[in-house]
Order: C-alpha cells, then sequence, then structure tokens
C-alpha cells in the first residue's frame, strides 16, 4: 500500500513519539521535505534554486507574501495531501478568496504562499540512495506545464524534449537532496524548469506514484530492491540495472468525472484523477503522443 505524504508524515511521527524504529528514511527527514520553511532552507545551503516563498496565517499576511514574491503566487496548506485546496492565483481579490476558503475548510493551518513559474516545463526523478550510492531509476518529463497536478499530468519517460545539462542538473540536485536528508531507500524530487534554469518544487522521500510505473516500464524490480536497502540487508552496488525500454512509457491519468457529473473538471494544482494507466509507444512520432503534445498548453483563467 502507497501511502500519500501528509497519511506518511503522521503515521511516522506516531511511531517516532513511541520510540519505535522507522525502517529507512528517518521522521526528521520526512519532516523536513513536507515543511515548506525547512525544505527551503535547506535547499539554500545546498545551493539549489526554488521559488520565493513565504508563510502567512490570515489574509493581510497572505497579501503582504504575495507582494514580496510576485504574483501569479499557489496558495496551499501545510502537509497537503493530493495538493487539497491548493490554488493558482494572480490578485489579490483572487489571494483573499483562496485563504478564507482555506481557513474555512482548514482552521489554523499555515498558508504556504509561492511564487509560480508560469509556462515552464515540469519533469520529476525518482532514485534510490542507500547512504553511499544513488541511482536515478527514471526521469519523467511531464507533457502538460507546471500548474496541473503531477498526479494528473500525461508524463513521459524516459525525458524527450530536456538537454543533456538540464538533466545533468536535475541529476546533481536530486543526489544533493538525497544526501543531504540522508535518505534510505525511495526518493522522488519534482522540478520546474524555465528559461534554462532548474528549480526544485518539492521533494518526496518515500515511493511516489511513478515508482511502480518505472519499475514496470524498465522490467527492474525497483520496489523490491529498495526494500532490500531500507531494510539493510543490501546495497546498491549489489545489483546491476539493465533497463529493458523500447521507445517510451506514457503515464496516462485516469479521471472518474462520468460518476462524478457535478465535479468542475477543470485540472489545476489540486489532484483529480483517480489512477493511472500505462502506454507504451515506438517514437515521438506516435500520433497519440503528437495529439496530447498538441493539446498540453495551460492558461490562467485572467
Amino acid at each position: 500500500m502507497q501511502l500519500g505524504g501528509q497519511t506518511a508524515l503522521k503515521l511516522a511521527k506516531k511511531l517516532h513519539e513511541k520510540g519505535i524504529k522507522i525502517i529507512g528514511t528517518s521522521f526528521d527527514s520526512m519532516d523536513i521535505a513536507e515543511d515548506r520553511g525547512r525544505f527551503s532552507d535547506m535547499l539554500k545551503e545546498l545551493g539549489i534554486p526554488y521559488p520565493n516563498y513565504g508563510t502567512a496565517y490570515n489574509t493581510d499576511d497572505a497579501i503582504e507574501v504575495a507582494k514580496k514574491v510576485g504574483y501569479p503566487v499557489l496558495v496551499r496548506p501545510s502537509y497537503v495531501l493530493g495538493g487539497q485546496r491548493m490554488r493558482i492565483v494572480i490578485n489579490d481579490e483572487e489571494l483573499e478568496k483562496g485563504v478564507l476558503s482555506l481557513l474555512k475548510h482548514l482552521p489554523n493551518n499555515t498558508i504556504l504562499i509561492d511564487h509560480f513559474l508560469d509556462r515552464c516545463q515540469e519533469a520529476e526523478i525518482d532514485a534510490i540512495f542507500d547512504g553511499h550510492d544513488f541511482h536515478v531509476m527514471g526521469i519523467m518529463e511531464h507533457i502538460e506545464p507546471a500548474g496541473i497536478h503531477s498526479g494528473d499530468s500525461n508524463a513521459v519517460l524516459p525525458q524527450f524534449n530536456l538537454s543533456p545539462l538540464i538533466v545533468q542538473t536535475m541529476e546533481e540536485y536530486a543526489e544533493k537532496i538525497a544526501r543531504a536528508l540522508n535518505i534510505c531507500g525511495l526518493i522522488n524530487i519534482q522540478f520546474a524548469i524555465k528559461d534554462g534554469n532548474v528549480f526544485v518544487i518539492e521533494a518526496n522521500p518515500r515511493a511516489s506514484r511513478t515508482t511502480p510505473f518505472i519499475a514496470k516500464a524498465y522490467q527492474i524490480p525497483y520496489l523490491n530492491i529498495a526494500t532490500k536497502i531500507m531494510l539493510g540487508t543490501a546495497k546498491l552496488k549489489d545489483f546491476t540495472f539493465e533497463k529493458n525500454l523500447k521507445g517510451f512509457a506514457i503515464k496516462e491519468p485516469v479521471f472518474s468525472f462520468n460518476k462524478f457529473p457535478g465535479v468542475n473538471k477543470e485540472l489545476g494544482p489540486e489532484m483529480k484523477s483517480t489512477g493511472e494507466a500505462i502506454r507504451f509507444i515506438k517514437d515521438l512520432r506516435d500520433p497519440y503522443f503528437r495529439q496530447l503534445y498538441k493539446e498540453r498548453s495551460m492558461h490562467l483563467s485572467k
């Protein structure tokens, strides 16, 4: 069973408080990754770029922070699951409405406000770290631009439109983060790429939804390998990795809008998909891929 970030952290915290040993990455490392303030401080120390951000507790604070980081901004509660209550806003009026709605449903929650990198690419890395060696399982490039939740995006494995320099930079940042968090097992890191610059959006020190996808696409038992590393019974040097994928694999989000006809179908930072599928294509001339890529653009509402 895969747990979301918020659920996994709550469980880890309870185990930590009771003195029960957590297999794999420590609770404190999980907390750093989930706490936007601690995580951004760590990125700053590592010299890794990230979107400007601030925290607020009411509408006045939020407007003040938005003026500092600059519109458009991404508004969200702390320790979110599936992009819950996330909103992209472009002015004070929308920001005030978003904050009031957030506090109505999640009272006393800390509000996180990040500068939203508009019109940029999004990509992610899934990797394994054993305390010494670092292995990139796969790099997935999203077809839709940043702003649509990663669970709702079509993503292509391996990357198809990123320069070697950008890929190298992503891998360097991912390894730095894995080492700084002292990861034991799996980690997923999401990136935004704009004007040739790579920014880290977030890190998930756990199995991401893309882990089984990559394992199936490359025909490598990554979850089995990661579990042995977490248990301390093996190291990455004990395995050989032969990626067996001819062409590309596309992660397709699955929606259930037909079961919920009243739901707003417009995609954004709050996840709406209920599953995913895998589609294999021979090359980028595939008609299905070309249609997806043609329809990838997303514009802010105002």
